[in-house]
């Protein structure tokens, strides 16, 4: 699904929201790589992002089609900040009405009302799509994730368990959290 584009003040700064675009495939490639490597709260490493750019191209292109789901970009003063998905939990009637939140910000551009931006418009458009529950998963120790999501109304409602392992053989555990809609 295509989300018509939207321009906002966020602490002083020009933040603008749209779908993601087939054209924004290299740029999304290079995000996935820049985030995995910038923080061990993401589910890959940065040399895992092996996608190609006709297969981040097609996968843009599937979501831009779906009825529901949908991936909205932000932009900071024209840069790139972060990405954030909605997809359906599954297209059977009993969990038709779930879906999965994913969001990540580039460092520089975490802690500055960015996330909370676009999640709030997320929210509003899953919502408006149709879901009544937004699911999403983060590591037990990302304080700063789980603060935001408290106060966007997410609740935590399970813990999993060395859910992630790094390359150094540690693990940690990540909460499951919902928000109805």
């Amino acid at each position: 699904m295509k989300i018509e584009k939207s321009e906002r003040k966020v602490n002083g700064r020009n933040v603008m929201l749209r779908s993601a675009e087939e054209s924004d495939a290299a740029c999304m490639l290079v995000y996935l790589k820049e985030t995995a490597g910038e923080t061990p709260f993401l589910l890959r490493e940065p040399d895992e992002v092996r996608l190609t750019l006709q297969q981040e191209e097609t996968f843009i292109r599937s979501i831009a089609e779906s009825e529901r789901d949908f991936m909205l970009m932000a932009f900071a003063d024209g840069k790139h900040a972060g990405t954030c998905s909605v997809s359906g939990v599954g297209r059977y009637f009993r969990t038709a009405h779930r879906c999965s939140i994913a969001i990540a910000l580039y460092r520089r551009f975490c802690g500055k009302g960015i996330g909370r931006t676009v999640l709030e418009e997320a929210l509003k458009q899953a919502k408006s799509n149709g879901f009544e529950q937004a699911e999403l998963e983060v590591s037990a120790e990302n304080a700063e994730a789980i603060h935001l999501y408290q106060t966007l109304g997410f609740e935590t409602c399970g813990r999993l368990p060395d859910s992630m392992r790094y390359r150094d053989g540690s693990c940690a555990d990540s909460f499951w959290m919902v928000k109805k809609l």
